[in-house]
């Protein structure tokens, strides 16, 4: 049977190959996602300007939303899911997946349909003003509306990728890209449709990624069913404690965009807004890159923490660590040497902008040095059930310490200080990161 060749691969197939191959579609498929967030930014920003490309960023956090909600449930189940593949219970695991895709397609409809609802005050709250609210507003319309589609495929991404299936993952997401990049140039430059374009070309790419996931129902080696199963409160309640963390990382992007928002614009109005929304395109890349890692890992280790085996465990912790230094030391020189050509990409931008999104770039990508173990460090901890810490690592990051930080920095260091509030954030949490994994093995 199927199930048995998927589950021996893992058992047998050494750390490092079960490693690379799991962190290469991952990563590739989130390079190209990133591709995609930038071209959005680089193609808004050249057709419809600095104020459009504000108002898109002001409502990125209601998308932002959306697929916090997806790595809920989606992390949650999967993280179930391959702790029972790894213990030889397939029939339970199908029960999973089949929750885990009801849960987020109902959540979804009712939470977007409340929002749309208030969508009105609902962009004034986001940091929408005279300028940028017919924007933000025509972005949150589609999102509101048709985000079911982006939730359910990305839920249903990380299940097959959990479900022996990275490189068809991996398809659909860079299927998912290219279409919404066609799409944005379409919509944008020739049908002239405006951010409603931008936002259903979002939407249009997620429906053609779910088709493409659809076909792993279909491999020889799928385990993924939809079963009939009743509610079951435990379940999940389970899932929802274990995804957390992954909700609450997303979650803390909104905190760490709102709250940038807002500073830049009390310290230094629309110039500072717009050079903050062209490093957040960038550090969208980013953060996706140390996600593919952390989606590389998580389900070798739910796989391995289900079958006992510390060891495998241990191997894939170093490995990751080491693949996450190295590239957040290459992502900080990169910030150093090209911040201006960078910025450059996302249109003609008046002199004042430029100049503070290129030293905000140079002070900001330093966090890239500690953000990557600190990713890598807490999805070791959700997939082993250490929940308390994996849930104080992605409260601490982008919300706790970082709003301790943007209280008291930008009154001390002025601009500087807000662009130093991230790397500062994100190496007190690696420091009680060490703290407590000294503690705990001591």
């Amino acid at each position: 049977m199927e199930e048995k060749q998927t589950t021996n691969r893992l058992d047998m197939e050494s750390v490092g190959k079960s490693f690379l191959r799991y962190l290469i579609p991952s990563i590739v498929g989130m390079l190209l996602m990133a591709v995609n967030i930038v071209a959005d930014g680089i193609m808004v920003g050249n057709k419809l300007g600095p104020i459009a490309l504000a108002g898109v960023g002001i409502a990125g956090p209601v998308f932002t939303i959306f697929v916090a909600m997806s790595l809920w449930i989606g992390i949650g189940a999967a993280t179930r899911y391959s702790a029972m593949m790894g213990a030889k219970r397939p029939d339970q695991a199908r029960i999973i997946f089949s929750h885990a895709i009801a849960s987020i397609f109902v959540l979804t409809i009712i939470i977007g349909l409340t929002a749309f609802i208030f969508r009105t005050e609902l962009a004034y709250l986001l940091g929408a003003n005279v300028d940028t609210f017919e924007y933000t507003s025509g972005y949150l319309n589609v999102m509101l509306l048709f985000g079911f589609v982006f939730t359910v495929e990305n839920t249903f991404s990380i299940l097959v990728r959990n479900d022996g299936g990275p490189n068809t993952a991996m398809i659909a997401l860079i299927s998912t890209s290219v279409v919404n990049i066609i799409l944005n140039y379409v919509f944008l430059f020739i049908l002239d449709f405006g951010v409603e374009g931008a936002a259903f070309a979002t939407i249009l790419g997620g429906l053609v990624g779910l088709v493409i996931l659809s076909t792993h129902f279909f491999r020889k080696k799928s385990n993924l069913r939809l079963v009939r199963f009743k509610f079951d409160k435990k379940l999940t309640l389970l899932i929802l404690a274990v995804g957390f963390p992954s909700f609450l990382a997303e979650v803390g992007i909104s905190v760490f965009t709102i709250s940038h928002n807002l500073t830049f614009k009390y310290l230094a109005g629309t110039v500072g807004v717009s050079a903050f929304t062209i490093l957040n395109y960038v550090h969208s890349v980013m953060l996706l890159l140390f996600l593919g890692m952390g989606a590389a890992i998580q389900p070798l280790i739910s796989y391995y923490s289900g079958a006992k085996d510390e060891q495998k465990i241990k191997q894939t912790i170093r490995l990751a660590i080491a693949t996450s230094l190295a590239a957040g030391i290459f992502f900080m020189l990169i910030g150093q040497f090209a911040a201006t050509q960078i910025v450059s990409l996302f249109g003609d931008f008046p002199e004042e902008v430029l100049a503070l999104a290129v030293s905000g770039i140079k002070l900001f990508f330093i966090a890239y040095l500690f953000m990557g173990t600190n990713f890598v460090m807490m999805t070791y901890y959700q997939s082993i059930g250490h929940i308390r810490m994996a849930t104080w690592i992605t409260a601490a990051r982008e919300m706790i310490v970082l709003l301790i930080l943007l209280m008291i920095m930008p009154r001390l260091f002025g601009l500087t200080g807000v662009w130093l509030a991230i790397p500062t954030s994100e190496f007190i949490v690696l420091v009680t990161i060490y703290y407590y994994h000294r503690k705990w093995h001591s």
